[in-house]
């Protein structure tokens, strides 16, 4: 495999991708890109070759890929794409790129720097490549019906989170008594998951998909142990997540607080 480059965001997600880099004791030149404002410092801990570099300058990146004689590279974590709209100062390269785009949806975005890189022979690969382990297959209840959860809830909630994937809108709802509360939109997870409880409060169900035609590339389905702890502190009834397409990192500490705060787990 040619030398690799990580292109790191923020979460767990980058941390235990190198962690599968150095177990599995590749051959291979990685070197991390990493993003400023969005990638944590202890990222270099790793020892690989580490590069800080503002998510909008992609001829920046790209450069860094060549000198290197990159040839694939993979993206790993969060990054919070509202900053496109606030904070970023873009590059030309970059002004370019969105400028040509149909419109501005993370996948527009993301699949036009994919073709950016093919154009300086660099492939993009597999989010998941190396990360099998945190794939779950199991389906039905992962931990206990803590609350009487209902089939009916369950599949109102992962419906309706299919639906607004399959729109490209999003890949997270919140929803109460089978009431739609929120819908994930450019804000993410995290930010859906809390606004749904501002709006109504405890006992929410949350669902998480993948999109119909979901491009592994980027964007892939996360949960985990900080999700839990997100879960917790709003006092959320359940989690039904797409069973095989969604990673679930740390995934012993996130049952254990979910069974400790009675938060039900189901996998479709």
């Amino acid at each position: 495999m040619s030398n690799l480059a990580v292109i790191c965001g923020s979460g767990d997600f980058p941390f235990l991708f190198l962690d599968e880099i150095k177990n599995r004791n590749i051959k291979f030149k990685t070197i991390v890109i990493a993003l400023i404002g969005e990638t944590n410092k202890a990222i270099e801990n790793f020892g690989f070759l580490t590069f800080w570099v503002n998510i909008g300058k992609l001829n920046t990146i790209i450069d860094i890929m060549k000198t290197n004689l990159v040839k694939k590279a993979v993206m790993c974590g969060k990054v919070h794409h509202t900053k496109l709209f606030t904070e970023v100062k873009l590059d030309f390269r970059a002004i370019k790129l969105l400028g040509s785009l149909i419109n501005n949806k993370a996948d527009t975005i993301l699949g036009a720097v994919a073709q950016e890189l093919k154009k300086e022979e660099i492939e993009l690969i597999s989010s998941l490549t190396y990360m099998e382990k945190w794939l779950p297959n199991k389906k039905g209840f992962i931990n206990n019906n803590f609350n009487n959860l209902t089939e009916d809830e369950i599949y109102f909630a992962f419906n309706i989170a299919k639906s607004i994937a399959a729109l490209d809108i999003g890949q997270t709802v919140a929803t109460k008594d089978k009431a739609v509360i929120a819908v994930e939109g450019f804000e993410g997870t995290d930010e859906c998951i809390l606004r749904g409880y501002a709006l109504a409060g405890e006992g929410l169900v949350i669902a998480k998909v993948n999109k119909p035609n979901q491009d592994n590339r980027f964007d892939v389905p996360v949960i985990g142990k900080d999700t839990f702890e997100i879960l917790k502190n709003i006092k959320a009834k359940a989690l039904v997540y797409e069973s095989g397409k969604t990673l679930f990192f740390n995934t012993e500490e996130a049952i254990k607080i979910a069974n400790e705060n009675k938060i039900s787990i189901f996998g479709v």
